[in-house]
Formats: C-alpha cells, structure tokens, sequence
C-alpha cells in the first residue's frame, strides 16, 4: 500500500493541498485541492479569515479520501509573524490582523523607548520589519489592552490550524523566530525581552523544532473528514519550508525563495547579530536542525501581483513578463521602500517613485512591468554584495525556488544583474520542503542532506547565465 504526506501550503493570495509519495526513489507530487486566500477589510483593518480557511483545509483533506489516497501524515505551513490570541475557553480574541494592516505604524517608536534597535537585534538576529510580530504586539498593548489582559495563549496561525485538527497547542521554530521575540542561542523565547515589553509571559508556549509529532486528528475532524492522520511540524514559515526544498547538497549556497516575497540570502550554523549585519537589514530566521537562514526580504513579486490586478486588461504573468522583455526604460525603483508595502494604487506608486527620484516616468503597464523586474535584479545584485562582505564568501549560482521560479524574465534578469548563474526550480517547493520534513520524521531519509539530493533528482532544474 502507498504511503501519502499531504503538505497544506498557505500563501497571501492562494492554498494548495499537495501530496506527496515517494516512488523509484523520487519525489511525485499530486496537487488534490486548491483554494483563494488574501486578506478582507473589517471595520477598517486588514484581516485573515481564519474561519474560511479551516473550512478549506477540512475540504482539502475530505477531497485526499474521495480520492482515495489518504495521508498517514500532514503538516501546514504558512505565511509568517501573524497570530491569534486565545482565551481561557480557547476561543480567538478580536480580530486576526494582517501583517499589511496600518496599526503598527509608529509601533517601532514604542519598542525602541524601551529598548533600542541595536540590542533589540543583538539579542534576536532579526531584520527590522514594521509587520513583525514584536510591534503587532506593542500595537495591541496600547490599542486594545484588554484583549492581551484576557490572553491566555499565542499561536501563529499555522499553530492555530495544527491547534483546531488536533487540540494540541505547539509552537514551531521557525516561524517563532520571525516575532522577533525568540533568542538564536537558546532558541527559546527571550522571557525577559518579553518581560521588559510589557507582554504577558504566559501567552508564550514552549517551542518545538520542525519535526514534531503534535498529534493525530480531534474525533471530530476524523470523523467529518472520513480518516484519521499524524500531523507532524514541518517548518510553518512558508520561508523556512521552501529553503529546506533547495536542490543542492552543497553548503554554503545562494538561494532566493521567490514569490509574494523575494527572500535572498544563505544558510549559517550561527547567527550573525552583529551591528554591521543589522545596518544590512539582515536576518537570522530559524531553519530546520537548528540552520540559521541569513537573508534579506525584499518585497518580490508582489509589486507585480499588484499591477497586475490594476491593468485595464487581464494578462497572464507569462504575457507579462515577454511585454516587459522588450522595454528600454531605465528607471529603477527601491522594492523596499515603505510606499509599496501596501498602496493603494501601485501603478501609482511606481510612477510617484520615479517622478520624486527624478526618473523616468514609465507611461504603460509594460514600462511599469519592466521598472519592477529591472529593480528586482538591482537588489538582487546589491544584496548578493552584502551578504558576500558579511560572509566572506564568494557565491557563483542562485538557486531560485518557488513559484517566482517560473518567471524566466525574471530569471534572465537576476542572472544579468549578478552575474551568477541562476538555477531555477523546483516552483513548488514551499510544498516540498513541508513534505520533506514529514518524511524525514517518518525516517523515509537519513537526513536533510540526502532529503535535498532527492529534490534534485526528482524535478527539473533550468539553468540561465
């Protein structure tokens, strides 16, 4: 009988429920179910709805059984540094904000008047993001302090999903790292950072590695969805996951997990906290076995996600990407800069960029297209710089996982930008990553090493120069 791991992949737009088995000794993937995702205006506030989600992951798994292929084990991953607040009856309170709502705005301010940036990031590794949990925090500590009074316990919302399947509550590395509040030498939470902030101790549960068994599935959930399953951490931060997937068994490797988000940089046994690394704006987030993942985040494709839903017309990205190809505007934009975070318009955006930077307008949707590729490979290219100087190393290829891995403008531009040769694929390896780490609780691998050697062999790999 085949044995089946199910990955439920979450991202900002979109979920896919993905199964995966192991045959000849390669990796097949079957995607079962797939639904949208993003997020909804409440009362004036960004949010995830939470609900809907789990009504699409119960789905998801009932569509595995009329299939006939049942997972003996599952995980979900998602997007990082949003959570839920639950009370003493288990039931979440307020609303589960997004990371793109307004309400941390001047949040950083607060933080810093208790402790300042510099030791802030000496004592946690990680990039100054204003979406970071940490300020999500102080926002609700000063906006609605009722609400973390009542708090009798934080999950991130993969957390959430693995806490309503199975009615056990853990916390993933991984994605804890990303609040911002977890210390990379202990790798537990920095209780007294947390104490200084002013945030209930208590809500903060133990954290477990990537790996773990949590628990199979409530009666109730086995009984809607026909089966019962072991549901097993993957790395939850979709990041964490997608790196795990990298097709090398080489150390030392450049890689981008390209999608919504770009995110660049390398894998480190220690983190770096240094003050130089902070002015990088690098990070240390956590990966499996303990990796640390060194890297950037730079705000990806979402720029093109955005102009794409405001052209007059609908394109595919394909179509996209060939009409950018052939534009000669020379305009760069920074893809980090604060006014592409969530505009309302980001054609818009781009030109004010252009205009207030003393640049070329672009005057069509193909020139704003081409303006958002070219500056991608810009900062592909100043990244790969830095991370070079704070590393020592010298990295001659970028591997390029995710679905932004399909983008082969894009490719050929990052491979122009840095003068790296780009290996691009696999597209799903967010899905893969989360699978991989079942299986090698399930001991199908000796290690990641020889989890990895599998996704090389097991799906195409392009390579641009």
């Amino acid at each position: 009988m085949e044995k089946y791991y199910l990955a439920v992949d979450i991202g900002a737009s979109s979920g896919r429920h993905i199964l995966g088995r192991l045959k000849d000794g390669k990796l097949s993937l079957e995607e079962i179910y797939r639904f949208p995702n993003g997020m909804k205006t409440v009362d004036g506030s960004l949010c995830w709805d939470l609900e809907t989600l789990f009504l699409e992951i119960k789905e998801g798994l009932k569509r595995c059984r009329e299939a006939g292929k049942v997972p003996s084990f599952m995980g979900i991953d998602t997007w990082a540094v949003d959570y839920v607040l639950l009370d003493d009856r288990e039931q979440v309170l307020g609303k589960t904000y997004g990371y793109r709502d307004n309400r941390t705005a001047g949040m950083d301010d607060k933080v810093y008047e208790i402790i300042c940036q510099e030791e802030l990031y000496g004592r946690t590794g990680i990039q100054k993001q204003i979406f970071n949990t940490i300020y999500q925090l102080m926002a609700a500590k000063q906006k609605e302090p009722e609400l973390l009074e009542r708090a009798e316990s934080l999950l991130l919302i993969p957390d959430y999903f693995h806490f309503l399947l199975t009615g056990v509550k853990r916390t993933e590395y991984t994605n804890a790292t990303t609040t911002q509040l977890v210390s990379p030498a202990t790798k537990e939470w920095d209780y007294e950072l947390i104490d200084r902030l002013g945030y209930p101790k208590k809500i903060f549960g133990k954290i477990s590695k990537p790996g773990t068994y949590v628990g199979n599935f409530r009666e109730e959930i086995s009984r809607e969805v026909g089966f019962d399953c072991q549901v097993i951490l993957p790395a939850t931060h979709d990041t964490g996951s997608a790196v795990a997937a990298i097709p090398t068994t080489k150390e030392h490797t450049l890689y981008i997990s390209s999608g919504t988000w770009s995110l660049m940089g390398t894998e480190l046994l220690a983190a770096d906290c240094s003050l130089e690394s902070m002015k990088r704006n690098l990070t240390n987030e956590g990966g499996y076995d303990y990796r640390f993942r060194y890297l950037k985040n730079i705000m990806g494709l979402w720029m093109i996600q955005s102009v794409r839903k405001e052209f007059k017309e609908e394109y595919s990205y394909a179509a996209i990407c060939e009409q950018a190809s052939g534009q000669k505007i020379p305009s760069i934009v920074d893809c980090n800069d604060n006014s592409f975070l969530a505009p309302v318009n980001m054609i818009d955006a781009v030109k004010a960029y252009c205009e207030k930077t003393g640049q070329q307008t672009p005057e069509n949707e193909w020139e704003i297209a081409a303006v958002i590729y070219n500056s991608l490979g810009k900062c592909y290219a100043e990244t790969i710089e830095q991370i070079e100087q704070m590393t020592g190393r010298k990295y001659d290829r970028i591997h390029v996982v995710g679905g932004g891995s399909n983008a082969e403008y894009l490719n050929q531009i990052t491979a122009k930008y840095t003068g790296r040769a780009v290996y691009a694929g696999p597209g799903e390896a967010t899905a893969i990553g989360n699978l991989l780490v079942q299986m090698l609780y399930n001991h199908e691998f000796a290690d990641l090493k020889e989890g990895r050697a599998c996704v090389r062999e097991s799906f195409e790999i392009k390579k641009y120069l």
